[in-house]
């Protein structure tokens, strides 16, 4: 299930999103120079939840390399798959939301979204020595905030069956709903598996991106706007 493109047109140009979309790559070039030594980047950039909790039960605290993970782990990816995929979603869902929080709101909340998301991987996997890296955590609040601000936008979207591609346009709020379950569904799954604990995709931290993106709508939202969005 992947989205190729929605009916809602930008107002305004998205500076901000644009933005993140070429810092992203310009650090995903810088990875690609690591080479081999790529995991040593990751392991000290990535959030990794065993160490977080073990740098913050120390008495004294180094609070840079504690809290930089938060942000730099959101602009790292594994691979090309990886990267285009989460620039994908945020290039089609991000420009509109920009839109309704105004420039600099949407810069904060995207970054406050991809904290949320860590914490949620941590409250999952707080054992786990593997970083989390990626962008998706901070992409799945922007497209909790699209849920609710554009639910009746029509998503053009790709389905393939077998080998069999198929197109059809799908209601946001169907699309997006649908999105969640199955990351609610998939996190579920692999954490009786113990999954979240040899690496794979961080599910619980796109579940937590998405209701966190929803629930700083309260603080982001102007109250005009609040007014409209809760009118029948």
């Amino acid at each position: 299930m992947f989205p190729l493109k929605d009916n809602i047109p930008a107002l305004t140009t998205p500076y901000v999103n644009y933005g993140l979309i070429v810092v992203n790559f310009l650090v995903f070039f810088w990875e690609l120079n690591w080479g081999p030594n790529l995991p040593l980047l990751t392991a000290a950039l990535g959030f990794v939840p065993a160490r977080f909790l073990a740098q913050l039960s120390e008495v004294s605290r180094d609070w840079p390399l504690l809290v930089i993970p938060l942000f730099s782990s959101l602009f790292l990816h594994s691979g090309w798959l990886h990267i285009l995929t989460n620039m994908w979603f945020l290039f089609i869902f991000g420009d509109n939301v920009e839109d309704i929080l105004g420039h600099g709101r949407y810069l904060l909340f995207y970054l406050l979204c991809g904290v949320g998301a860590d914490f949620t991987y941590l409250l999952f996997a707080s054992s786990s020595p593997v970083p989390l890296i990626g962008a998706s955590g901070a992409i799945a609040g922007v497209m909790g905030a699209y849920y609710i601000f554009f639910p009746g936008a029509r998503v053009l979207t790709l389905f393939i069956i077998i080998i069999i591609p198929i197109f059809l346009e799908l209601p946001a709020y169907f699309f997006l709903g649908l999105w969640f379950l199955l990351q609610f569904f998939y996190g579920s799954f692999t954490s009786m598996h113990l999954a979240a604990y040899r690496g794979g995709v961080a599910w619980w931290a796109h579940v937590g991106g998405f209701l966190g993106g929803i629930l700083l709508l309260y603080a982001f939202v102007p109250d005009r706007l609040r007014k409209r969005w809760r009118r029948p």
